[in-house]
């Protein structure tokens, strides 16, 4: 890994965090405020709601102005958000601030996705750059939640808010000085289409409802952990501790991948993923202590922490190099509108039939997303650009 992407990555890791940190501190202030269920399901859907309105035009922006400027403003966007927690922690607020972090991670991780995806040359790397870029997000799902729950326990919400608006600044003192890539030219001839037209090809509409299936496994633990351990009286440090052991293990399965990224095929890790994701869905409601609920944590981060890389290289070599920036935006697209409609349903959904029913629902989706992921595999799915 060069000193450029290593920069990257801890930039990313700094930003995502700050968003992570606000995705456990915000729902846990709201339910002892005396929020329900399905009011925290709309708090969190908030988080992706920016994301949903701001990704095609945040993917036409990274498309013309490369990395460095998309990621300063996402940058400030996200220290403001976090700054009107920290003055004002009420529940409108809490959701304004949702809406920016989330909005401010998603046009970041756009224009992040694009740069190295260009930098990289064959699918090998691409696996490879794709793993160590991965890495950012899953080590913040630690890092974020783990020192939220820290600064709760110790100092309460206004501090948590406080550390995590100061994550964004530190994650853009990495990022500022980064070699923009030159710009890229449309092949001679074709016109300037609609990233609406990406969805014509049947090989992508494939990749994005398997994206779809495996970020709605992801949502369910992000959403049922905590309302799940607050239920058994768990502490806020305990619960971002489990949250922390899934975001680890998906760190180290992505350190790994690329070592052995020339071994591995896209659809086949896909499948195997949905299929392990199932079955731990179907165990995990069954367990009662913290322990048990933090080895399954670590079970699922392995399985959920190895289909990125494999998502990315997928999309980069089955859409053309200078609409890179509208793909990877109607990507985020679909799983963040997926990430606004699925919290409230949980929500919804635990109130009505338990939070068991919740996990044991989201194994039958995964169950049916693993028959999909195989015929990625067919002459539709990727092929060497």
């Amino acid at each position: 890994m060069s000193g450029e992407l290593a920069r990257l990555i801890t930039g990313h890791i700094f930003l995502h965090a700050s968003m992570a940190g606000m995705r456990l501190a915000t729902p846990l202030l709201a339910l002892r405020s005396g929020y329900s269920e399905a009011a925290v399901g709309v708090l969190l859907a908030l988080f992706a709601l920016t994301q949903v309105f701001l990704a095609l035009p945040a993917g036409r922006y990274a498309d013309r102005h490369g990395l460095r400027r998309p990621f300063g403003w996402a940058s400030l966007a996200a220290t403001v958000g976090c700054s009107l927690a920290v003055a004002f922690p009420i529940f409108p607020v809490l959701c304004v601030a949702a809406l920016l972090t989330g909005g401010a991670t998603g046009a970041a991780s756009i224009a992040l996705q694009r740069h190295v995806g260009r930098a990289a040359e064959g699918p090998t790397q691409l696996k490879q750059v794709f793993s160590w870029l991965a890495i950012g997000p899953a080590f913040s799902n630690f890092l974020g939640p783990f020192a939220a729950g820290v600064a709760i326990d110790s100092g309460g919400f206004r501090v948590a808010f406080l550390l995590m608006s100061v994550l964004p600044v530190i994650a853009w003192f990495w990022v500022r000085n980064a070699k923009e890539l030159p710009p890229v030219e449309r092949p001679p001839g074709t016109r300037e289409a609609a990233a609406w037209d990406l969805l014509r090809d049947q090989g992508f509409r494939r990749l994005l409802l398997v994206n779809w299936f495996l970020s709605s496994c992801w949502d369910v633990h992000t959403f049922v952990v905590p309302v799940l351990g607050h239920e058994r009286g768990l502490s806020a440090s305990v619960i971002g501790t489990i949250l922390g052991a899934f975001a680890i293990a998906a760190v180290v399965v992505r350190v790994i991948m690329p070592a052995v990224a020339a071994y591995l095929r896209e659809w086949a890790v896909l499948t195997g993923a949905l299929a392990c994701t199932a079955v731990l869905f179907l165990i995990y409601p069954l367990l009662d202590s913290a322990l048990a609920m933090g080895l399954c944590s670590v079970l699922l981060g392995i399985a959920l922490g190895s289909v990125q890389p494999m998502i990315m290289s997928t999309l980069h070599q089955i859409t053309p190099e200078h609409r890179h920036g509208q793909a990877l935006a109607l990507r985020l697209m679909a799983i963040n509108a997926s990430s606004v409609a699925m919290p409230i349903l949980f929500g919804a959904a635990g109130a009505v039939i338990g939070i068991s029913g919740v996990f044991w629902a989201t194994a039958l989706l995964a169950v049916g997303g693993t028959r999909l992921s195989m015929r990625l595999s067919s002459p539709a799915g990727p092929q060497s650009r």
